[in-house]
């Protein structure tokens, strides 16, 4: 097959630091080659990915008016020189605009809750040639709402980037993996490490104004160097396989209905258990009582950090690769492109 991914403009593939969608989409590019199939990718200029073909986005900022008329432009002329069996988009949904009504297979993946007005508006365009995937179940009941055919594919991760450690000291120190905001539960870990009196490392972006700057200033940095609460920043791939390898656990009590959460996959990667909430997609990555423990309250949490000695290291390596190895999703998107080649032109719409 002859297949064109698009990536959002503003980072690269694969991203530097942080990018889940980006990392995603680096993964895809590298699995569907070793494959034997013909990978496009329009991305950010920056990006090192080996794809067949590259095309640099010519706008880079997604919520600039310009540059979506911009980029919409431009994936179209892709489309016309690389000329795709089928248009994989992990972009904006704005730039399939003028290629809906065309023959060519489309699909839309969602890593965040979908519009159904935009959602029920490309339908009608595309007339049975659009089909949307969720990074979860709980993005694609949301989407299903609006119409259309909906697949759950996870988020993957390369197990062989990850340390497996079957075992870790007795006071190996929790871990805070994800950016420093209320929605992602800093505090709370804070909280429910100090009330277990376990050391705690934070690592990730933080914000140094607004909302997310004050939620800095005073609920974490102020706990920062007591108690066992560390700070440690943002990490890069290889300090995040260390810093996840020896944690005891990844601590982190989402506050939102979480899309999917990568690092989750990534410390079960490192055979490391997840403390969580059952939040969004969270009751789909981790089985409670099996990798983790997904708590409704903060007494609760606590509770989890001393059963931590209760789960098997192995159990939680196993679960990533099961069910979020590249190769394990990989073939899941090969096998969705596939069915919609096959399908004979002229179906009936969705």
């Amino acid at each position: 097959m002859k297949i064109l991914l698009t990536a959002d403009p503003e980072l690269p593939v694969p991203p530097r630091t942080y990018g889940g969608i980006e990392r995603i989409v680096d993964e895809l590019v590298r699995g569907l080659a070793r494959r034997g199939h013909e990978v496009g990718l329009v991305a950010h200029a920056d990006s090192t990915v080996p794809a067949a073909r590259f095309f640099p986005w010519p706008g880079v900022v997604s919520q600039r008016h310009w540059d979506t008329l911009k980029n919409t432009w431009a994936l179209s002329q892709v489309v016309a020189d690389f000329r795709p069996d089928l248009v994989h988009s992990f972009s904006r949904l704005m730039y399939l605009f003028p290629l809906l009504a065309c023959r060519i297979p489309k699909v839309m993946s969602y890593q965040r809750q979908p519009s159904r007005r935009t959602t029920r508006w490309a339908l009608r365009l595309a007339r049975g040639r659009l089909r949307f995937t969720g990074c979860s179940e709980h993005i694609c009941r949301a989407g299903r709402q609006a119409g259309g055919n909906w697949t759950a594919i996870p988020n993957c991760v390369d197990v062989g980037r990850y340390t497996f450690r079957e075992s870790v000291p007795a006071d190996a120190p929790l871990v805070f993996l994800s950016r420093v905001e209320a929605i992602k539960g800093t505090h709370l870990a804070i909280d429910a490490a100090r009330r277990a009196g376990r050391r705690l490392l934070i690592a990730g972006n933080h914000a140094e104004d607004g909302d997310n700057g004050r939620y800095w200033h005073q609920q974490i940095a102020p706990h920062l160097g007591r108690d066992g609460i560390e700070y440690v920043g943002p990490v890069d791939d290889r300090q995040k396989d260390e810093l996840l390898g020896r944690a005891a656990a990844l601590l982190v009590p989402v506050q939102w209905e979480e899309p999917f959460g990568i690092v989750f996959a990534e410390a079960l990667a490192c055979g490391t258990p997840v403390i969580s909430c059952p939040r969004g997609a969270l009751p789909e990555i981790i089985r409670d009582g099996v990798e983790g423990f997904l708590c409704d309250t903060e007494a609760h949490l606590v509770e989890a950090i001393h059963r931590l000695g209760g789960l098997d290291r192995a159990v939680c390596r196993g679960r990533a690769e099961e069910a979020f190895s590249t190769e394990v999703v990989v073939e899941r998107y090969e096998t969705l492109y596939s069915n919609m080649l096959a399908r004979p032109r002229g179906a009936a719409r969705t």
